[in-house]
């Protein structure tokens, strides 16, 4: 009898002994931004998931003269589309098919010429966008690129055994489990407050979620005047000018980050009552839309599913 209770004393004390497994924090750039990663593990994983974006970044960069859409957008005839290429490019069309060509790829020289890509010198001219919504044989995965490398990331540490974690990177975000306090994690929808300085950071609301990927996107931080007329980044590749309606923000909430992204983009594209018609066909999306109403004054929509994780 006394080993039954020495035993159970020394378990005891070994349990009271252990320690949780700890969190790691990562923050580096990426693809133009910034990362923020979290995750329970007890080893540093920061060289493998960095390793896993400079692949990503290896296909869809902008900046990378030797990524494979830079090669592509060249001409080079002699790339090979990997895998992932072909998976995001596959995704981007099924997108685009479903939002009525709101979402395109090929949208970049438009982009470009309205002045927010790498030239900003004066507005096109209306013969000007014609032209160049004839020419549609540029590829740009910006849109998409941020959520599809948190997606990667994910499926590291997914790989790993790792179940509690988050991956952030420019605002998009992957969440699985729990955080360190053993909660929900609180992910912070920004207040489209016009802001290019990107100073403001006013929340207009926060998200309890897990097990799943969040994007959003906006005019209210990327944008400029030239007489007198607000010319907002969102350009609608369907006409090949700047979008001009009410949606301020649409945050998406979906299984994974490049499918969050992409639809981002599209809603806002498409306006309220546009995002509205999509979401309808697509029970598995959630959204937050945040837009001014008829009276000047800022209004939210949300998915009927989404009240139950706001706090």
């Amino acid at each position: 009898m006394r080993r039954i209770v020495f035993l159970l004393l020394t378990v005891a004390l070994l349990m009271g002994c252990s320690k949780p497994m700890p969190f790691q924090r990562h923050s580096n750039f990426v693809f133009g931004t910034v990362y923020n990663i979290t995750y329970q593990y007890d080893k540093d994983l920061q060289k493998e998931i960095e390793a896993e974006l400079m692949k990503v970044d290896a296909e869809f960069s902008m900046f990378n003269k030797e990524s494979t859409v830079a090669r592509i957008n060249r001409g080079d005839s002699t790339v090979e589309r990997s895998e992932m290429f072909n998976e995001i490019y596959q995704l981007a069309q099924t997108v685009s098919n479903d939002t009525y060509g709101a979402f395109d790829i090929t949208v970049a020289p438009l982009v470009n010429a309205w002045g927010f890509g790498f030239k900003h010198e004066q507005l096109p001219t209306a013969q000007q966008v014609d032209s160049l919504m004839r020419i549609r044989n540029q590829m740009d995965f910006s849109a998409i690129a941020k959520g599809y490398g948190c997606d990667v990331v994910a499926r590291l540490l997914k790989s790993k055994g790792i179940n509690n974690y988050m991956v952030e990177i420019g605002g998009e975000v992957v969440v699985s489990g729990h955080n360190d306090k053993d909660q929900l994690w609180h992910i912070g929808v920004n207040k489209p407050v016009d802001d290019s300085t990107h100073m403001e950071n006013e929340l207009q609301t926060v998200l309890s979620i897990t097990d799943h990927a969040m994007a959003t996107s906006g005019n209210y931080r990327n944008f400029y005047y030239q007489n007198g007329k607000k010319y907002a980044h969102t350009i609608d590749p369907r006409t090949g000018y700047p979008v001009q309606h009410s949606l301020l923000s649409a945050t998406v909430i979906a299984d994974n980050c490049a499918t969050a992204d992409a639809y981002a983009t599209s809603f806002m594209v498409l306006g309220v009552d546009g995002a509205k018609e999509v979401l309808l066909r697509h029970p598995e999306l959630m959204a937050y839309l945040i837009y001014v109403d008829e009276d000047g004054q800022m209004a939210v929509w949300s998915s009927p599913a989404l009240k139950d994780y706001e706090q």
